[in-house]
């Protein structure tokens, strides 16, 4: 069925006592119907036919609206869809960054910063000078004889790392490490 293009709601009935529609009223008229009755039939069957549009228009609407309804709830459903997949991909992505980097997504305790504070004094007191680099110490040299050098040339060589410079992979062996050398201690 051919699409309605206008409301026929808003079709005003034409006038069919006027000069326009003479010849149409002329076919209609004989002995037993005036000219009256002729313009009333012509109102009449329009009137039927206008109601017969406007149902068909009312249908026609709901139809449309009906699709819209469908369209919509199809595309809310394609969208729900990517979200979804994107939602998986991203899930997928982040398992296998974990896979890949697993030391870097290793569940830090809290009682590892218990561990960590005597690390951190250990370090400090390492670090800290004891005396000044400028400062002269007797010290006695392989041949046996003594002599005045400077106390920063006595000094051992610090083994302290700062904790920039360590690297992820040792960073997290440490706690472990920890862990097993108090084990020991503590018998």
């Amino acid at each position: 069925m051919p699409r309605i293009r206008n409301d026929p709601n808003l079709n005003i009935c034409l006038d069919y006592a006027s000069e326009d529609f003479a010849n149409t009223r002329a076919q209609l008229v004989n002995d037993n119907t005036t000219e009256e009755q002729t313009v009333q039939l012509l109102r009449n069957i329009w009137q039927a036919n206008n109601t017969l549009d406007k149902r068909l228009w009312q249908q026609q609407v709901e139809d449309d609206r009906e699709e819209r309804a469908h369209l919509e709830r199809m595309e809310e459903d394609e969208q729900e869809r990517l979200n979804q997949e994107h939602t998986n991909e991203e899930e997928d992505a982040r398992k296998e960054e974990q896979k890949k980097n697993k030391y870097k997504y290793i569940l830090i305790q809290t009682q590892v910063y218990l561990m960590i504070q005597p690390l951190l004094l250990a370090y400090k007191a390492a670090t800290k000078k004891t005396m000044d680099d400028d400062a002269m110490i007797l010290s006695t040299l392989a041949d046996g004889s003594t002599a005045w050098v400077s106390s920063a040339s006595t000094h051992s060589a610090c083994s302290v790392v700062k904790d920039e410079d360590i690297p992820f992979e040792e960073f997290c062996q440490g706690p472990w490490k920890r862990l097993t050398g108090r084990r020991t201690e503590l018998g």
